[in-house]
């Protein structure tokens, strides 16, 4: 039986913390082969999370909040925001979904925040996300700024 403990979430915050990322995750699954893909993802504010989707072959994704709050944010292909949910520990909304071809992306409204992953496999980095075009890449200088339009956009700031 695997367990996800309280230690076990605490030390990966604590990783997160220390990563110049501000995210870090935890694979559950045993290879990179397996048809299911299941992971923690702890993440502190201040990380970016470019916006992406998962084409090629296509994979739905989802994710359900273990432990504070983030954004899931969901784009149209020309970077409009369609769709947000607050994910939050304590309700009301828990989980997402997101189809394959989707555009999205999260941001981070509360330290020490969990989520647990699914994701079909197998995994392969070379095939595994498109990154949208329109959003800096994640050491870009803009990409706080990003962050930033959107959560000023959905007046979450």
């Amino acid at each position: 039986m695997l367990k996800v403990t309280d230690v076990l979430i605490r030390n990966l915050s604590d990783q997160a913390k220390r990563s110049p990322r501000k995210r870090q995750n935890y694979n559950l699954h045993k290879s990179r082969g397996e048809m299911i893909q299941r992971m923690l993802n702890a993440f502190e504010p201040k990380t970016y999370a470019r916006p992406h989707k998962h084409e090629n072959p296509d994979k739905l994704e989802a994710f359900v909040i273990v432990r504070g709050k983030l954004l899931a944010v969901e784009y149209d292909d020309d970077g409009n925001v369609i769709d947000h949910a607050v994910l939050d520990a304590l309700g009301p909304c828990r989980a997402v979904e997101f189809p394959p071809r989707v555009w999205h992306s999260f941001i981070c409204l509360e330290p020490d925040s969990v989520v647990y992953e699914l994701k079909e496999g197998p995994y392969d980095p070379v095939t595994d996300k498109t990154f949208a075009p329109w959003a800096p890449p994640e050491e870009h200088k803009d990409a706080q700024k990003f962050n930033q339009k959107i959560l000023k956009l959905l007046e979450l700031i």
